[in-house]
């Protein structure tokens, strides 16, 4: 018989009660569009991470910011935990219903309201997906560059402050956010920012709200910057002799000011998992895959460059990936390394690192931790967004297993305090939900936790917002 997790590799579930009285209030305002039924209280009361906690009490299907102030209204009456949901991709267990409650899903408001060409500005609802936003854009010859991978919300990704492989040149939410709507703890809809590009004007309470994980609101409303889409865009692939020779030729092409959009590291792991996974070709060696952006001529010169820095530490088969049908390809095999790694030990979980350090200190961070995930036994998988210094260990693990979840852990942990060593962060663009809590403390110290939970008991008296993620009142 397995022995049980350690209590620190568990979420703390206290959960509060809900009473009849709001379900019938729900039911009575939402019809059909609340549910208890439990196949879809599950689907709402699990997320992509390894964590596991029972189900909301009730599910509200949203339509308009109206129905949202509605639902937080009847919670906040009763006192009842709020849990707002898009797709279900976060890795953090930021869906969980840890401490009760109801779970609002925002999926069906998913309109693209204005669409400021001229501005280059476009405002959503927040259920609307980032591949969806892209197809709208479409005809305009613009686009949205925040690519988590997922095809998460656009509110998600303000929520959790994502990023992705595009972060290198195009920064990540917190740049590309320029206002939202927001309904607060006590039911009431607010806005912050405009769509001017700069404000002085009070608080910044749009940032404070990208990043905050639902703790403090429920994003209804999103506007966000768009670009031009690119004159000419190549992409392209090189392996290396290790995984040293692809970061040390990241860092000197970042270094250079060279305006890559995107290079992603993948280990030869990984390799091995999206061919079987995607029926590729690909060298299962340590690779880069690079996609450059501008006028012929840059791309050409960017490129050039690229390739000339890739050769002098023994960087081989660079192949080029030019049509959109090739380009779109090369990146769906890399978005769908999570799975191909899930897929190739059935059965498994995984959990994921997120750490950040500084671009100069990031050899020092991932080969270290490669050499103790090699010597650990744990099937992993490593990719990342090695050009901001961002990158992910997925550690495969038997859930029926306690053992292997302690050793996947003890890495995580060696990982997430050597990235911190170094200036770094324990979270890059995942967010801190249940899993990162006390890595959190370990970043930003006590008093400045302590300042967060002033702004979080400030906005949120009766902490219904979202509770236990982020950090314990």
């Amino acid at each position: 018989m397995n022995a049980p997790l350690p209590s620190h590799l568990v979420p703390q579930i206290d959960q509060r009660p809900v009473p009849a009285a709001l379900i019938e209030a729900l039911k009575e305002r939402f019809g059909a569009n609340c549910s208890t039924a439990m196949a879809v209280r599950e689907q709402h009361g699990r997320d992509e991470s390894s964590f596991e906690s029972p189900p909301p009490a009730a599910v509200v299907f949203a339509q308009s910011t109206a129905d949202v102030a509605d639902a937080v209204k009847l919670a906040a009456r009763y006192e009842v935990p709020v849990i707002p949901f898009g797709v279900g991709s976060s890795l953090e267990g930021h869906l969980l219903a840890v401490q009760g409650g109801i779970s609002i899903d925002l999926g069906r408001m998913n309109k693209v309201l204005n669409i400021h060409a001229e501005d280059l500005t476009v405002t959503v609802q927040a259920g609307v997906t980032r591949k969806q936003l892209n197809e709208e854009l479409k005809s305009t010859g613009l686009f949205f560059p925040i690519d988590p991978g997922a095809d998460a919300t656009i509110g998600g990704m303000s929520a959790t402050r994502a990023s992705g492989t595009n972060a290198v040149r195009y920064g990540t939410m917190r740049e590309n956010v320029l206002a939202l709507e927001v309904v607060t703890a006590d039911g009431q809809a607010i806005r912050t920012g405009t769509r001017a590009r700069k404000s002085s004007a009070g608080y910044d309470l749009t940032r404070l709200m990208v990043g905050s994980e639902g703790t403090l609101g429920v994003i209804t409303e999103i506007t966000l910057r768009i670009y031009p889409l690119p004159e000419a865009i190549s992409a392209a692939i090189c392996s290396f002799p290790s995984i040293e020779a692809a970061v040390r030729t990241t860092i000197e092409v970042i270094q250079l000011g060279v305006p890559i959009a995107r290079v992603e590291l993948i280990d030869h792991n990984s390799v091995r998992m999206v061919n079987a996974h995607s029926k590729l070709g690909l060298r299962e060696e340590p690779m880069l895959l690079m996609e450059f952006h501008g006028s012929p001529a840059g791309v050409k010169e960017q490129a050039e460059t690229v390739q000339d820095i890739a050769s002098q530490y023994g960087g081989k088969a660079f192949e080029w990936a030019v049509t959109p049908e090739e380009r779109t390809r090369l990146w769906t095999a890399r978005h769908n390394a999570y799975f191909a790694a899930i897929q190739s030990r059935p059965g498994c979980r995984a959990i994921s690192t997120d750490t950040c350090v500084p671009i100069s200190r990031l050899a020092d961070c991932l080969l270290d931790s490669v050499k103790e995930a090699d010597e650990s036994g744990i099937p992993y998988f490593l990719v990342g967004h090695v050009g901001d210094g961002n990158f992910h260990f997925g550690y495969l693990l038997d859930p029926k297993v306690p053992r292997e979840r302690e050793i996947a852990e003890a890495l995580n942990h060696k990982l997430v305090t050597r990235a911190l060593a170094l200036e770094g962060t324990c979270t890059g663009e995942h967010g801190v939900g249940l899993h990162k809590i006390d890595f959190l403390v370990s970043e930003a110290g006590n008093a400045a936790v302590e300042m967060m939970r002033t702004i979080k008991r400030a906005l949120d008296p009766k902490n219904i917002m979202n509770p236990g993620k982020i950090f314990t009142l």
